[in-house]
Formats: structure tokens, sequence, C-alpha cells
């Protein structure tokens, strides 16, 4: 039975790193969930959180292999015990002005934030774990939600890729 894990791994911030970490969790099989790489204190070193879904029987041979791949400094499997997990998602909802207080209502009861206004949509910030992000995602759908990424800011045009509105 297929299972959730969550590592942490150090890497030597080099070019090439992320494909051959990605490589191994493909030859074993294993889809990743979640990817988050970040910088660490030291600029030369970088720390990339992987959550992925597999079989456990595999799941210690990958570590070790990870723990082999010469950029890797370590790499470690968090229980559910040691470890917080929290979601991030930015959502861009389609709104006319005379929807704007529901969505302001659902935006409050969720302890979410409105990030970025225009005349006709919305982007909103919000953490917490997947069933909460799930669930103002779902409350959101019906106003035309684009999902969870990275948007513009408002004063660009849609479909004018880095120029702005005049």
């Amino acid at each position: 039975m297929e299972e959730k894990f969550a590592i942490s791994i150090y890497v030597c911030n080099k070019p090439g790193v992320l494909v051959r970490l990605a490589q191994t969790f493909a030859r074993r099989g294993y889809n990743v969930d979640s990817l988050v790489v970040s910088a660490a204190h030291n600029p030369h070193f970088s720390r990339i959180t992987v959550v992925v879904q597999g079989e456990p029987e595999t799941f210690n041979q990958i570590i070790r292999q990870l723990n082999k791949l010469v950029d890797v400094v370590h790499a470690m499997h968090h229980s559910d015990t040691d470890v917080v997990d929290r979601e991030m998602a930015l959502f861009k909802v389609s709104v006319k002005p005379s929807q704007r207080a529901e969505i302001f209502q659902i935006v409050e009861v969720f302890r979410a934030k409105t990030v970025d206004i225009t005349d006709n949509s919305l982007v909103i910030e919000t953490t917490g774990d997947s069933s909460k992000i799930d669930a103002l995602e779902n409350l959101l759908g019906p106003n035309g939600t684009s999902g969870n990424g990275a948007f513009r800011q408002a004063d660009y045009e849609e479909g004018t890729w880095g120029k702005p509105k005049k």
C-alpha cells in the first residue's frame, strides 16, 4: 500500500543536482507530490524538501541512494511526529465588483488575505494543511479560480506577458 513520505535533503548548490535527485525517485517508481527548494545560510548549499508517495519497502533504499549521491550532504526521512506540515497557496479569482463582499467573507473565515485586486479579479494567499487549502479552493471554484501558482501583478493585462497596462 502506498504511503506519503517527507524527506529533507541538504545538497551542494550546483547545476544538475535536482535532476539527479528526481531520477532517483523516478527509477523507484515514486511520484513527487511536493518539492520545495530554498537557499541555506551558506550560499554553497541548498535545502530540498520532497514529499513522495510510494511503497514503504523501497523507501529506505531511496534514502540510502540519495545519501550516496556526490552532491548530497545529508538526506533524512521525517516521521509524522517530527514535522510541521504547511502548504501555501495563491488563488487568482475572477470576480465582479458585486461579488467581492462574498469573497472577502470567505477569505476572512479562512484567515487568508487578499494580496492583489483589479477591477475583475483578486489574488488570495493562504497557508494551512491540505484540507484547508482544498476547502478554500472548492469554495472559490465557482468564481473561476485558476489554481495554485504565481501570478503577475494586477496592473498587467492578460495576454501581454511582461507589458504594463497603458
